[in-house]
């Protein structure tokens, strides 16, 4: 009964699929476009200002950001997904807690990110690759970018809550607010005030801290629970059932991670054997990451904005609804991942001439890296939106296997073979291999995880 009286209630298990995904999708969009705009603005001015060695400063300092990603999206997306689920169940009281617990330790693992960053800067960075010409730039940078993340991480992570609490456009917003202040600061910062990498990265601590304190504010009104100063105390079980269902994204991110550090040092060792040297390939590599970023933007916000519809109506066992919003959600990201396609195979020289000039062995890198390395972008939609789809419904374990499908299992080894036989090249030709191998692994785990719901009238127990 009390199922039933909450499903009347939330238009997640009563209205259109179709419209609720793009109620849901375009705000979390958004917020990922601006969370990716950070890293443009910056690279953006830094390659203005500074060139090929400020670059590759960020793309050496970008782990740790990922890091703060996987951490956001670890509490974040758990937080939001055991809160949805619960809610599906008709738990009301229960489903508060998850909110408070992920709240509070994405401040707590912010904190202890920045400490560990203050303290072993140097060795980090080398160990993420950084040559010794880039590597003052990245320390100047990195030391201030990091006294932020305790904000990054709570309004990004915050962000997951509150669109699971029902404000899609609040959560853009938070992100939105910071992302303008950094572009507006940046070129205040490096070209007025002559800051350079400091004033970059100086911009950027401000425009999350402007996040932060919104989504403070949000979480003392929040819409559909009452948050009370007792459910922000950490509490073991309710930790532990979070971190299950948010560790498949997390983990796509510390894959993602592991992977960069891997292909900088590759790039570096492999570019200083060839006419490129070491920097023109970790420069080129790093911009092309960025960009790349607002393309799975837009396919993350897409598989986040399905996560709560996917996770109250598997609660609710409306699993026609489960497929609904999967496929819809499979059919938004093709559309996108084909435009980013065609993109990066016919612009790539006008797209990288965006972030500064260089020499011809530069744009020669970058046009190859391009068309080799995205070559199967079309299907990227596929392995995000699968993986998010068992977090949703409560099967972390298939969630996380997917999210180490492309990075990990596929990627990782293709980076460390493929150079001893083709040098540098051997990078480029690792991803799409990795791309197709992942979608393919992806489609068919969704495809037989459907089957089963059709067979059973009651969910399915969490693997």
């Amino acid at each position: 009964m009390v199922n039933e009286q909450v499903n009347k209630e939330n238009p997640l298990g009563t209205e259109p699929v179709g419209g609720l995904l793009r109620r849901y999708a375009i705000p979390s969009i958004v917020a990922m476009l601006v969370g990716a705009l950070y890293n443009i603005v910056d690279q953006f001015f830094i390659g203005q200002k500074i060139g090929e060695l400020g670059n590759a400063a960020t793309n050496v300092a970008f782990p740790l950001s990922t890091a703060c990603v996987a951490i956001a999206l670890l509490l974040g997306i758990g937080g939001a997904a055991a809160f949805n689920l619960t809610m599906g169940e008709g738990d009301k009281e229960k489903a508060v807690y998850y909110v408070g617990n992920a709240a509070v330790m994405l401040f707590v693992l912010g904190l202890i990110l920045s400490v560990i960053t203050q303290i072993f800067l140097t060795p980090l960075l080398r160990f993420f690759g950084a040559p010794e010409n880039v590597l003052d730039y990245a320390r100047v940078y990195t030391r201030i970018t990091s006294l932020g993340f305790p904000f990054l991480i709570v309004s990004n992570g915050g962000g997951h809550l509150i669109r699971a609490d029902g404000s899609p456009r609040y959560a853009m917003l938070c992100n939105l607010l910071g992302a303008i202040i950094n572009t507006i600061l940046d070129p205040i910062f490096i070209f007025v005030f002559n800051m350079d990498m400091a004033g970059a990265a100086l911009a950027t601590v401000i425009g999350q801290l402007f996040s932060f304190l919104m989504a403070i504010r949000y979480f003392r009104n929040f819409k559909t629970v009452s948050l009370r100063r007792h459910h922000f105390a950490p509490v073991w079980s309710y930790i532990r059932r979070i971190v299950s269902l948010g560790t498949a994204p997390a983990f796509n991110q510390v894959a993602m991670m592991v992977v960069q550090i891997i292909m900088n040092k590759s790039l570096t060792h492999y570019g200083a054997l060839s006419v490129y040297g070491e920097s023109i390939p970790l420069a080129v590599a790093g911009i092309i990451n960025k960009v790349a970023m607002i393309f799975f933007s837009l396919i993350i916000g897409i598989s986040q904005g399905m996560q709560p519809i996917a996770s109250f109506n598997y609660g609710a066992k409306k699993y026609d609804r489960v497929k609904g919003v999967y496929k819809i959600a499979i059919r938004s990201g093709l559309v996108v991942s084909i435009t980013a396609f065609l993109s990066f195979q016919i612009f790539p020289r006008q797209i990288i001439s965006i972030f500064g000039s260089g020499s011809k062995e530069y744009f020669d890198f970058a046009t190859s890296y391009f068309r080799i390395y995205m070559l199967f972008t079309f299907l990227n939609c596929v392995q995000p939106v699968s993986s998010n789809l068992f977090t949703s419904i409560g099967k972390p374990k298939k969630g996380i296997f997917l999210s180490l499908t492309r990075q990990i299992i596929f990627l990782l080894p293709l980076i460390v073979l493929l150079p001893l036989f083709w040098g540098i090249d051997g990078i480029m030709y690792a991803g799409p291999f990795a791309d197709l191998a992942a979608a393919v692994v992806s489609g068919t785990m969704v495809l037989a995880e459907f089957r089963i719901m059709g067979k059973n009238p009651l969910p399915v127990q969490a693997d």
